[in-house]
């Protein structure tokens, strides 16, 4: 009987040590995240501001999933494929030129912070003893519009050149 559950442990340990490993270098399966060269291209320095605030829901007040990303990225005529949240922002963002293009995607993001923010009211009046939580949350998801805003007017348009050294 011990016999069964040494074998046991030992096939478990060796599953664990040829599967499950952190490493990346020792892992056998492929990770869709990685190893794409678009994501180590250069971003706009604005993409790391937008990220951290517009991401973490400790800061922005709502959680926004990758399907909310894509569908942000569907709204202003963008195709991005579905990563990590972080790896999608900066493909939405990678060859901004134009005040236009922020502001469209910034009044799409709105659109869904505001469905959420319709959300948060709906849940203070039907349950009044959570109503400061949300508020937080609400006032947070109001204040990311104002980083929205000092975005689009600090960002610098590139005009396109014929020598793309020029830039």
């Amino acid at each position: 009987m011990e016999n069964n559950f040494d074998d046991l442990r030992a096939e478990f340990d060796k599953f664990v040590q040829d599967k499950c490993s952190l490493k990346p270098d020792e892992n056998q399966g492929h990770n869709p995240d990685e190893g794409d060269e678009a994501d180590n291209e250069f971003t706009p320095q604005f993409v790391d501001n937008i990220t951290e605030n517009l991401l973490a829901p400790s800061l922005s007040g709502v959680y926004l999933s990758r399907l909310d990303i894509k569908r942000v990225a569907e709204a202003i005529d963008e195709s991005i494929p579905i990563k990590e949240r972080v790896k999608m922002i900066r493909a939405l963002f990678r060859h901004t030129t134009r005040k236009e293009y922020l502001r469209t995607a910034f009044d799409e993001f709105n659109r869904h912070i505001n469905g959420r923010i319709l959300i948060y009211q709906e849940l203070s009046e039907a349950f009044p003893a959570s109503k400061p939580v949300f508020d937080g949350y609400i006032s947070k998801a109001k204040k990311l519009n104002i980083v929205f805003d000092h975005v689009v007017e600090d960002f610098e348009e590139i005009e396109p050149t014929d020598d793309p050294m020029m830039v």
